[in-house]
C-alpha cells in the first residue's frame, strides 16, 4: 500500500492487539472478513498518529524553530491516504453485498415471468378444452370461433385502460388484480358452460378483462425496475414465461382432461393464481424507491441508468398520435398479432383435422412451438442486448429482431401448403413460432425506448391494434374454413407479416420521442 512508501518511524500496535477476541472465532467467514476489515482500519488509524518530529533549527540550529511545517504536510498526505483507502473499502463492500444478495430487481422479473406462465396456461387451455366440449355440447366450427373470440372482447377493453392504471396508480397494484381476476373467471368456466353458450361467452370476456391489463402492468413496472442496457434480456424472460404457459397448458391440458374430465383443467389452473398473488402481494414493489429492502448498490445501479422518472399525471395524448414511430408500433402490432393469435387458438384443431392427430397427440404436438419460442426469445434477447452493449445503435437493433420476427414466420407458413408427412408441418410450425419470438428483442421492447414514461399506455395502445386483429383473425379463420382452406388462412397471415415488416423499417425508432 502507499502508506508503507512514507518514511514513518512511527510505532505499531503490538501483534497481540491484532488478534480476534476470546469468542472462539464464531460467526463464520462473513463474520470474519467483517472483522478483518475493521480491525486493518484500527491498525491504520494507530499507524497514522504522528510522532512529534524533532525540533531543528534552521541553518545548524541557531536559527527559529518551525515545528509545524513538515509534521502538517506529512500528515495531510496520510489523511489523503488514508480517505483514498477508507473509500476503496467501502466500495468493495458494496461490491460483497450485491454479489451476497440476489438482485431484487430480477426478482420482480421471475414474478412477471411466472404471473405470464400463467396467463398463457389459463389462455391455452380452451384450445384444448373446446374438442371434449364441442362434442358435449354440439357446437359447430362458427360457434368454437365464437367462444374463442369471446376472450378478446374483454382482453381489448381493457389494454389503454390498464396501461393508464398501471402509469398512474403502479404497475403493482395492476397486475395483482389481473391475476387474481383472470384466475376467478378462469376457475368459473365449467360452471358457465353447464349453464349455457351466453353465460361461458361473458365469463371468457371477464377472463380477457384481468388478462388484458396484464402487459401494460407488466411494461411500466420494468420501465422502472431494469436498467437500459438489461431490457431485451428481461422483457424476452418474462414473455418467454407467456410461451412456457403455453408449452404448460397443452402439455398437461390433455392428461387432466383424460384423468379427470375437462372441467378439471379449469378448476386446477385457476387455483394456481391465489398462489401466484400471495408471493407478489407481499414481495413486489411498483418501483425500487418504493423497495425498503433494496440493497444501495442496486438501486443506485438502476436509477443511475433509469428514464422512466415519476408516474404521469396526464397522458398527452396528441402528443403520442402525432408520432409516426407510435403508430409503427400500433400498425405492427397489428400484422404481428393477426398470425400468433391464430397459432396460438387454432393448431390443436389444425392437427387434429389436418393432421389426424388425437386429442393427447395434438396436445402434445402443440408443445414444441412454444418451446421454440421460449428458447429463442431469450437467445434473441442476448444477442440484442449484445449488440446494443458494442455499441450498436438501438433503432439499428430493434429494426434487425423485428424483421426477423415477421419474415421468419411468414416463410416458414408459406412452406406448410408443399409438405407431405405431420412431421414436417410440426418442423415448419416450430420453426414459424421460434423466428416469431424475437419480436420480443424488437417491437415489444421498444415502447420502453421511445416513451419510458408512459411504456404501460404506449403497450396498451399498441397491443389493443393487436387484441383487435386477435377478434377479428380468430372469428375469421372460422369463417374461412367454413368457405375456403387452411392454406387461406396461412396466406393472410403472410401478407400481413410483409405488411408490417415494411411498416416497421421506414418509420420505427429506437430513440426517445416522448418525454
Amino acid at each position: 500500500m502507499l502508506l508503507h512508501l512514507l518514511p514513518l518511524s512511527c510505532p505499531r500496535r503490538p501483534a497481540a492487539a491484532l488478534r480476534p477476541g476470546s469468542g472462539g472465532g464464531g460467526g463464520g467467514p462473513w463474520a470474519r472478513r467483517a472483522g478483518g476489515l475493521a480491525r486493518r482500519r484500527a491498525v491504520r488509524r494507530t499507524d497514522l498518529q504522528p510522532e512529534t518530529p524533532p525540533r531543528r533549527g534552521r541553518g545548524g540550529g541557531d536559527g527559529h524553530d518551525d515545528p509545524h511545517a513538515g509534521g502538517a504536510l506529512l500528515e495531510t498526505v496520510r489523511r489523503l491516504l488514508l480517505a483514498k483507502e477508507e473509500a476503496d473499502a467501502e466500495g468493495g463492500e458494496e461490491e460483497e453485498e450485491e454479489q451476497a444478495q440476489f438482485p431484487k430487481r430480477w426478482a420482480i422479473v421471475f414474478l412477471c415471468f411466472s404471473a405470464f406462465l400463467l396467463c398463457n396456461m389459463d389462455r391455452v387451455n380452451m384450445s384444448i378444452a373446446i374438442l371434449p366440449m364441442s362434442a358435449e355440447y354440439g357446437w359447430n366450427p362458427q360457434t368454437v370461433g365464437l367462444i374463442q373470440s369471446s376472450f378478446f372482447w374483454g382482453y381489448l377493453l381493457t389494454q389503454i385502460a390498464g396501461g393508464i392504471w398501471a402509469d398512474t396508480v403502479g404497475g403493482k397494484t395492476v397486475l395483482g388484480f389481473g391475476v387474481v381476476w383472470w384466475s376467478i373467471a378462469t376457475a368459473l368456466t365449467p360452471v358457465a358452460a353447464k349453464l349455457g353458450l351466453p353465460f361461458l361467452l361473458v365469463v371468457r370476456a371477464f377472463m380477457g378483462i384481468g388478462e388484458g391489463v396484464a402487459m401494460p402492468a407488466m411494461n411500466n413496472i420494468l420501465s422502472k425496475w431494469v436498467p437500459v442496457s438489461e431490457r431485451s434480456r428481461s422483457l424476452s424472460l418474462v414473455y418467454s414465461g407467456m410461451y412456457l404457459g403455453s408449452v404448460t397448458g397443452l402439455a398437461f391440458s390433455p392428461l387432466l382432461i383424460h384423468k379427470f374430465g375437462w372441467p378439471s383443467v379449469f378448476y386446477s389452473f385457476g387455483s394456481l393464481g391465489a398462489v401466484w398473488f400471495t408471493t407478489w402481494a407481499t414481495k413486489a414493489y411498483s418501483s425500487p424507491l418504493e423497495d425498503p429492502g433494496i440493497s444501495a448498490a442496486e438501486k443506485k445501479l438502476i436509477t443511475s441508468q433509469s428514464t422512466a422518472g415519476e408516474p404521469v399525471k396526464t397522458i398527452p395524448w396528441k402528443l403520442i398520435l402525432s408520432k409516426p414511430p407510435v403508430w409503427a408500433l400500433i400498425v405492427s402490432h397489428f400484422c404481428h398479432n393477426w398470425g400468433t393469435f391464430i397459432l396460438l387458438t387454432w393448431m390443436p384443431t389444425y392437427y387434429n383435422q389436418v393432421l389426424k392427430f388425437n386429442l393427447m397427440e395434438s396436445g402434445l404436438v402443440c408443445v414444441l412451438p412454444w418451446f421454440t419460442m421460449a428458447v429463442s426469445a431469450n437467445v434473441g434477447g442476448w444477442i440484442a442486448d449484445t449488440l446494443v452493449s458494442r455499441g450498436v445503435s438501438v433503432t439499428t437493433v430493434r429494426k434487425i429482431m423485428q424483421s426477423i420476427g415477421f419474415l421468419g414466420p411468414a416463410f416458414f407458413l408459406t412452406q406448410l401448403s408443399h409438405v407431405n408427412s405431420p412431421a414436417m408441418a410440426v418442423l415448419c410450425m416450430a420453426c414459424s413460432q421460434g423466428t416469431d419470438a424475437f419480436s420480443q428483442s424488437g417491437l415489444y421492447s421498444n415502447h420502453q425506448d421511445i416513451g419510458p414514461r408512459y411504456a404501460g399506455v404506449l403497450l396498451g395502445l399498441s397491443n389493443t391494434a393487436g387484441v383487435l386483429a386477435g377478434v377479428f383473425g380468430t372469428a375469421a379463420t372460422g369463417y374461412i374454413l367454413q368457405h375456403g382452406s387452411w392454406d387461406n388462412v396461412f396466406e393472410v397471415s403472410v401478407l400481413l407479416y410483409l405488411v408490417g415488416t415494411l411498416v416497421w423499417n421506414v418509420f420505427s425508432t429506437g430513440e426517445k420521442i416522448l418525454d
